[in-house]
């Protein structure tokens, strides 16, 4: 936590706000409702709310169980992470947000998480990179 020098309040390191979103949207992605999860990790759906807004960390025991119950690798809470550092310069225009709450999202996370060769999983996203660059086929 950091502490606002004009307010004295403590803000939620910008890490922790990242891994909680990310917590979030997987958790969302399955169908899982904060009770759930929290009954699956041991805590209450209270704490679980904390964890996804960033106001409490994550202990590390506790984030590998959370990974092996989402069903993810521990490295997917930290995905984007260092866009959140002081001194990121950013060179594309923020998705926003709200960005992992539209179901467009939710259905293409979805789908390329059914894909069950990690190759080829590998090969989409490489795609969707190169897609997203604005370089097509031709090379423009």
């Amino acid at each position: 936590m950091t502490t606002s020098p004009e307010t004295n309040v403590k803000n939620p390191d910008p890490i922790d706000v990242h891994v909680g979103q990310r917590v979030r949207a997987r958790r969302k992605m399955l169908g899982l409702s904060q009770t759930q999860l929290g009954k699956e990790l041991g805590v209450t759906f209270q704490q679980v709310q904390k964890y996804e807004r960033g106001t409490n960390r994550i202990g590390s025991s506790r984030l590998f169980k959370m990974s092996t119950t989402l069903d993810v690798p521990v490295a997917y809470f930290f995905e984007g992470a260092e866009t959140k550092l002081p001194g990121y310069n950013e060179s594309v225009e923020a998705l926003g947000e709200d960005a992992f709450d539209k179901q467009e999202t939710q259905e293409l996370v979805e789908a390329y998480y059914r894909i069950a060769d990690p190759r080829i999983r590998k090969k989409v996203l490489g795609l969707a990179r190169l897609l997203s660059s604005g370089v097509d086929e031709y090379g423009m």
